[in-house]
Formats: structure tokens, C-alpha cells, sequence
């Protein structure tokens, strides 16, 4: 793609102190590329809402959409279109903007869901919607206000938006074919093809290759076997999937990820998992196996479900600590219990290491 600077670009020298960085971003700019045009207020609004729609329903999963439509209107004696021309990387970049500040989700729906569905109780619409508008754009102050060490430092980049600015520039600039090789977007659709081909495998022709257990099918009458083994329920020793989504559901993309960041959450997942975890349950320790060894949901003192309703004032929906006294204390499996205090030493921790690392940097800046 050929680039109308306003200066030399042989003159100008990337010197971004992040090699992947210098070797993925262009410093070159086309200022007559058209930008925030009528295009990209409704396709980014539009995906932006229709994302955000998919990604509550679906809670947790990540549903990529595309919506692409040129409109032309015509009225009497003359028309104007809404198409200022061929659709340029920056709109589309745009576009991908707004549509990704709807599919990160609003936290704040699991409280409304969570009165809604384990409580049993109505919250007003109201309430509901000043709750996720106020927690939405709580999140986007604290990210103005850390906008200087945050977003403008150099060093401050995200891997995964390194793949999608690759993508852009595989589907806008203009690459002529090496011979015998195949330019970034030949390569892209060939992916992108044998990608839904074998996606129909896992998702629809055979589920079940979502996860295989080599111990769960050899012992399955073993109660130990599927604790150990089980990929759903177990500890997953043993198991492999050959569903992508599998691979990338806890760790994010590995192949956008950074080595070191892999590594750190294998170690930690590792010590966790196969170490603490094996080790308080089998030890019973607080009568950890009288509940199940891997469950979010909260028990009593026999083992069976919590219920809460028991211990709130149906009225004004406090705690009844004489019903709660004659009830049972709330226990949770051990994973949760682990998860609850490495989910606290981490925010500590996250606290720390910035302090240790870039506590210079920071009073520098």
C-alpha cells in the first residue's frame, strides 16, 4: 500500500525499544485515508452492541463478528452515499475498536445474575443499570488516569494486539506474491479454511475430542482415577484435547503469548494444581474429602449443598447469624479455597513486583 506522507520515510527510524513491536507496527502514515466516517459509527456501534449481546449470552466465550454493508440512499431528484470510498485499514481498525469494548463483558451482570438466579430475588431495572454503567466506567477512569504509564509508554504493549495489526495489514496493503511463496493473505485464507474445516470435528461431527482421559477410560468404576484424571472434574493428569478452544481456554492464545508468560502460569498452574491441591485433600485437611475436590459451589457440614435461603431474612435479605449458628458454617472445595487465597497473595503481590521492578520508572516518568 502505497503511503502519502508528509515527511521522508526513508528519513524516519523506528526506534521503538520492542523488537516485536518495531518489527510488526508501520511508522508510516497515509493522512487521506478516510477514518471516522458515517462507516464506522455504524458498523462500530452496531458491533459493538451486537458483540456485547453474544458475549453475555454466551458469558465467557469470545464470538468474533464481522458486519460488513455499503448503504446508499436515495431521495427525490438527488442522493448522497454513506460510502466515502474503498474501505480503508483505519476505519477498519476503528471499527475493531468499538467492537472490542463491547465483547470484554460487564462484570457487574454476574451480581445482577446471581440475585437473580441463586437468591431468587428481582432487583430493580434501574438499580441494575446504574450498577453496570457505574462499575463500566469506573473501570475506564482508572484507565485515564494510568493513561501516561499504562497506554502512552512504549512499553506498554500487548502481544495479542500485535496478531490483529498483523491481520490488518494482511487484508489492506498491497504485497505482491514471492515466487514459489505465498503473500500473508494467501496464507490467512488458507488458515482461516482448514481452521472451520477441522473446528467442525470437536464442535459438531465429534464433541467428545474436546478432551480425552486415558485413566478415566481404563478405570472407570474408580472414584481416585476420576479425580485424577478427569479433565472436567479431576486434576486432568493424563488428559489431552484436540480442541482448540481447550488449548486456549485458560492461557489465552499461546501462540500470541510470550514464552516467559506461559512458563510463569505453568509453574504456578503446576504448584497449584499438582502440588498443594493433591496434598491438602488427601491429607483431609478440614475435612477437604468430604466435598467434592474440584466445585464452585459451597457446601454445608455433611457434605450436601448450601443453602443460603436459610440464613438471609427473607425481608431484608441480611444474614440470620442465629440461623447461620444453628445451620452449618459455609465450605468451600479445596481448589476454590486455593484459588481464593493465591487470587488474594496475587493482588499483593502484583503490588510488589511493580513497586520492586518499576517503582524508578514510575517516579521517573
Amino acid at each position: 500500500m502505497k503511503h502519502n506522507c508528509s515527511y521522508d520515510a526513508e528519513e524516519e527510524v523506528n526506534d521503538h525499544p520492542i523488537e516485536e513491536v518495531r518489527n510488526t507496527v508501520p511508522i508510516t502514515d497515509d493522512p487521506s485515508e478516510p477514518s471516522l466516517t458515517i462507516r464506522t459509527w455504524v458498523l462500530g456501534m452496531s458491533s459493538c452492541m451486537l458483540l456485547a449481546f453474544v458475549n453475555e449470552f454466551f458469558m465467557y466465550r469470545s464470538n468474533q463478528l464481522s458486519i460488513g454493508t455499503l448503504i446508499r440512499v436515495p431521495l427525490i431528484g438527488w442522493s448522497f452515499s454513506l460510502n466515502p470510498g474503498r474501505f480503508s485499514l483505519k476505519e477498519h481498525c476503528l471499527i475493531t475498536i468499538f467492537a472490542g469494548a463491547g465483547a470484554s463483558g460487564v462484570y457487574a451482570m454476574n451480581i445482577i445474575a446471581i440475585v437473580k438466579v441463586l437468591y431468587k430475588r428481582q432487583i430493580n431495572p434501574y438499580a441494575a443499570m446504574l450498577l453496570a454503567q457505574t462499575t463500566q466506567l469506573l473501570g475506564y477512569g482508572w484507565a485515564g488516569l494510568f493513561r501516561t504509564y499504562l497506554v502512552d509508554s512504549a512499553y506498554m504493549w500487548w502481544p495479542l494486539n500485535l496478531v490483529q495489526v498483523t491481520l490488518f495489514r494482511a487484508m489492506h496493503e498491497e504485497e505482491k506474491r514471492p515466487k514459489g511463496q505465498l503473500t500473508r493473505l494467501q496464507f490467512f485464507i488458507i488458515v482461516l479454511v482448514c481452521s472451520f474445516a477441522y473446528y467442525l470435528i470437536p464442535s459438531y461431527l465429534f464433541p467428545a475430542a474436546s478432551t480425552f482421559s486415558a485413566l478415566c477410560w481404563f478405570f472407570k468404576d474408580s472414584v481416585t482415577a476420576q479425580q485424577i484424571g478427569s479433565g472436567l472434574k479431576g486434576l486432568g493428569l493424563g488428559s489431552f484435547g484436540l480442541d482448540w478452544n481447550t488449548v486456549a481456554g485458560f492461557i489465552g492464545n499461546p501462540l500470541a503469548s510470550p514464552a516467559f508468560a506461559i512458563f510463569n502460569i505453568m509453574v504456578g498452574f503446576s504448584l497449584s494444581n499438582y502440588l498443594a491441591l493433591p496434598l491438602l485433600y488427601w491429607t483431609n485437611t478440614y475435612n477437604a474429602k468430604r466435598f467434592p475436590i474440584i466445585s464452585s459451589h459451597v457446601f454445608d457440614a455433611a457434605g450436601g449443598r448450601y443453602d443460603t435461603n436459610r440464613i438471609l431474612d427473607p425481608k431484608t435479605f441480611t444474614l440470620n447469624l442465629h440461623e447461620y449458628n444453628a445451620y452449618s458454617r459455609i465450605n468451600l472445595s479445596v481448589l476454590f479455597a486455593i484459588n481464593y487465597g493465591f487470587g488474594f497473595a496475587g493482588l499483593m503481590s502484583t503490588l510488589s513486583h511493580v513497586a520492586l521492578y518499576h517503582g524508578k520508572d514510575l517516579i521517573t516518568f
